[in-house]
């Protein structure tokens, strides 16, 4: 009988997939990196606490997947994303957020993004959020999914919409920095806009929103970023 190659008896183990964690709040992304150092398949390739410290990671070697919070310091969710496919078009990203799904998830998507969950999902979820992206499927809940199918069909459940998702991305945009005490300034400096682009938003958002003026306007976008518990950026 003819002996066994020593180099046929197993098939190498396979390298687990890297992670890169961004996140402003290093408890965190402690979680996050104790949550998959327990996954043999899993690991995780770095961290980074804003935006401009991923595109650095980034430039240094690309992670399998990046898994990224939408609310930091510095730079919009949206526009971080954009950043990213940008320079590393064929880098998965999965959003991890404690925002309303009914209202990120889908703008997440369409700006590119493989997946949203919020961190109140549980451990077990993400993990499986995380996986379902690495294997190049798109993640979105549950409930998502029926809406997003539901839209398709046209069998859209009454009275489900928020005014909200009548805003356009950049509308949506300007509207959370306003509710954050941001003025057209501020907002021109962080969008990478002209302050009379910025007006030109906020005269859209007033009418999509049937608001009578710009004081109306500042009221509401307080009231509704108080109403998500969104931390000023």
């Amino acid at each position: 009988m003819k002996p066994r190659s020593p180099a046929a008896t197993a098939p190498a183990p396979a390298r687990p997939s890297s992670i890169l964690i961004v996140d402003d709040h290093p408890m965190i992304r402690s979680g996050l990196t104790n949550l998959i150092g327990r996954c043999s398949d899993l690991s995780v390739a770095g961290e980074a606490g804003s935006p401009s410290e991923a595109l650095q990671a980034l430039s240094r070697g690309l992670p399998d997947l990046l898994l990224a919070d939408m609310t930091m310091p510095g730079r919009s969710g949206f526009e971080f994303i954009k950043d990213v496919l940008a320079l590393h078009p064929e880098l998965p990203i999965l959003i991890l957020s404690m925002h309303d799904e009914g209202l990120y998830a889908e703008r997440v998507l369409r700006a590119g993004a493989r997946g949203y969950i919020m961190k109140d999902a549980g451990g077990e979820r993400l993990i499986d959020a995380i996986r379902q992206v690495l294997s190049g499927q798109v993640y979105v809940s549950p409930a998502m999914s029926s809406r997003f199918l539901d839209n398709l069909s046209g069998r859209r459940p009454r009275g489900s919409s928020s005014p909200i998702e009548v805003l356009s991305d950049r509308e949506f945009e300007v509207l959370q920095l306003l509710g954050q005490g941001k003025t057209t300034r501020d907002i021109a400096e962080q969008l990478h806009l002209s302050p009379k682009t910025v007006d030109v938003h906020r005269a859209h958002i007033r009418t999509k929103l049937k608001l009578r003026n710009s004081v109306a306007l500042v009221r509401y976008a307080v009231r509704w970023v108080e109403s998500q518990g969104a931390p000023d950026a």
